[in-house]
Order: structure tokens, then C-alpha cells, then sequence
């Protein structure tokens, strides 16, 4: 039990992340019905984006000042590739049968994995990313790494800004609106091709701060950091409710939270010794997910935001 708060704070440093990616993958479908399986991908390359501008700079700029230029690097590469796709492989295919947007987005994601392996320099191996140096914080019995603070403050900082963007706005009001009938949104005046592709931009810059998180907690970015990081937080959409951007959060959170206390005490219950440790934490978060669907199929939270607008 002494651990008890170490664990749970991994968890929500973790679950933060996935939340943030989370919430790309459910406005995507929220609006166009669309489990964009590229996004995991489009997270990554925010990540590379981010680290470019950290090479670029001069020797000796503070990691502290260097962040938000990072922040702003990799959110115009995820924003570009995440509207280049809505616009040149989706589109196109908004009438067709949903097999074939979804055979698409599973193509997109190995056209951009591969190409950052291909093109981008020495991308065969993991890159090293800057991190915070000095010793960790200590709040409420728990060591926090100073990289680890970046998306404790950034997850509810988005969190605040998206849901006064999507309630206050006239654009937010769109969403809403196109979420709930795009046909009818269209007969109102409502340019439903800007919003979605306004939803896809929300999405890539939610997953390319996520992104600047995972670099500075784990100090390295990859071209496979995107699969299954994008796999977990469609899991934790899907926990949370898909569409539900308030769900997609809770769900990373719940997801992140279960997989530290499994990877930590489920080694500690007799008989179960052999399923404890990191190997395990894959299987332990997606049983969650299974049983939350056998019990709950609709998700933690269930139906979209916008239907209850």
C-alpha cells in the first residue's frame, strides 16, 4: 500500500496521454462515423515535428523556453497530415460503404510510419529526446518526474479549452450540430466540410501535445511509438464512450490507472505471480475493455456530447 500513490500517479500521467490521443479518434467519429486508425501515426509525426525544432535550435537554448516551440512544431505537422488526409484520402470516400474508409485509414497508417522510417534522417532507430534534468517532486507520497508535470498541466488545460471552444463558439456550435445531422446542418448554412476538417485539426494537435508528453517522459521518440500508443487510446475511447470527448479522457484515464495497478499488485496475489510486471499491462488493459463492453456496451459515459446539446 505504500506504493499506492506512486501508482496511481503513473497511471494518470499515462492515462493523461492517452486521453489526449483519445480524443482525436472520438470527434472524428462523433462527426463523420470514422475510426480514423491513422491517428496513432499522426501522433508520431508530432513527435518528429516536435523534435526538429528542438535540433534546430542553437546550442544552450533552454529546454524550459524550447517546449512551446516544440509544441507549436509538432502541432503544425500533425495539423497538416491529419487535414491532408481528411481532405485527400477520406473525402473522396464519404459516400462509400464504411469498409472502405476503414481499409484506407490501415493504409494511410503504414504509408506514414514507413515514410518517416524512409525519409526522415537515421529514423531506422529511436531518436533521443531532450528532457527535464534535476530530481523528481514529491506530491501526496508520489515522485513526479519534472517531464512528467508537461502533461499533467497540458491534459486539463485542452480538456478546459475543448469544451469552451465546443459550448461557447459558433464553430463548436457547428460541430455540434453536424455530429447530430450533417444533412440538416448543411440546410441551416453549415459548411460541414470546414468543420470536419476542423475536427480532424482539433485531433492531430490534442495528439501532437501528447506527443511532446511521451518525448519528454520517456526521452526518445520512434516511427512505431504510434501504433500502439494510437491503439490504446482508440481502447480508451472506446471505454469512455466513442464521440464522447469527455469520455475519451475519463477512459485514458481509467485505462492508464488500471494498467500501473495491475503491472504493480497483480504479481502480489497468490497464484498470479506469472501475469505480473510490464509484460502483462497490454493484456490486463484490454481485458478491461472487454468486460466494460460485456457489462457496458455504450462506455463509461455513453452517448455523444452533442446529443445532449
Amino acid at each position: 500500500m505504500n506504493e499506492l500513490p506512486q501508482q496511481l500517479a503513473n497511471g494518470l500521467i499515462l492515462g493523461a496521454m492517452y486521453g489526449l490521443i483519445a480524443i482525436g479518434y472520438t470527434m472524428v467519429y462523433g462527426i463523420v462515423q470514422l475510426i480514423n486508425f491513422a491517428h496513432g501515426e499522426i501522433f508520431m509525426v508530432g513527435g518528429f515535428g516536435a523534435l526538429t525544432v528542438w535540433l534546430v535550435l542553437p546550442e544552450g537554448f533552454g529546454l524550459g523556453a524550447a517546449v512551446p516551440l516544440m509544441i507549436i512544431g509538432g502541432v503544425l505537422v500533425s495539423v497538416t497530415v491529419g487535414m491532408a488526409a481528411e481532405r485527400f484520402a477520406y473525402r473522396p470516400l464519404r459516400g462509400a460503404p464504411r469498409l472502405a474508409p476503414l481499409i484506407t485509414a490501415i493504409g494511410l497508417s503504414i504509408v506514414l510510419q514507413q515514410a518517416v522510417w524512409m525519409w526522415y534522417p537515421d529514423a531506422k532507430k529511436d531518436h533521443p529526446f531532450p528532457r527535464f534534468q534535476g530530481s523528481s517532486i514529491d506530491i501526496l507520497g508520489a515522485n513526479i518526474q519534472r517531464g512528467d508535470l508537461f502533461v499533467l498541466i497540458a491534459a486539463p488545460l485542452c480538456m478546459l479549452a475543448l469544451g469552451l471552444f465546443v459550448t461557447k463558439t459558433r464553430s463548436g456550435r457547428g460541430m455540434q450540430a453536424t455530429a447530430q445531422d450533417p444533412d440538416t446542418a448543411k440546410l441551416m448554412g453549415i459548411n460541414t466540410d470546414r468543420i470536419i476538417v476542423m475536427a480532424f485539426a482539433i485531433g492531430a494537435a490534442f495528439a501532437a501535445v501528447a506527443a511532446v508528453a511521451y518525448g519528454l517522459k520517456n526521452g526518445q521518440v520512434g516511427f512505431r511509438m504510434g501504433f500502439l500508443m494510437g491503439l490504446k487510446a482508440f481502447t480508451a475511447a472506446v471505454l469512455g464512450g466513442i464521440g464522447n470527448i469527455y469520455g475519451a479522457m475519463l477512459g485514458g484515464i481509467v485505462l492508464g490507472v488500471a494498467e500501473s495497478l495491475a503491472t504493480g499488485y497483480v504479481g502480489d496475489i497468490p497464484g498470479m505471480d506469472l501475469f505480473g510486471g510490464g509484460a502483462w499491462k497490454d493484456v490486463w488493459a484490454f481485458s478491461l475493455l472487454i468486460l466494460v463492453l460485456l457489462f457496458r456496451p455504450q462506455g463509461l459515459l455513453g452517448e455523444r456530447v452533442a446529443d445532449r446539446a
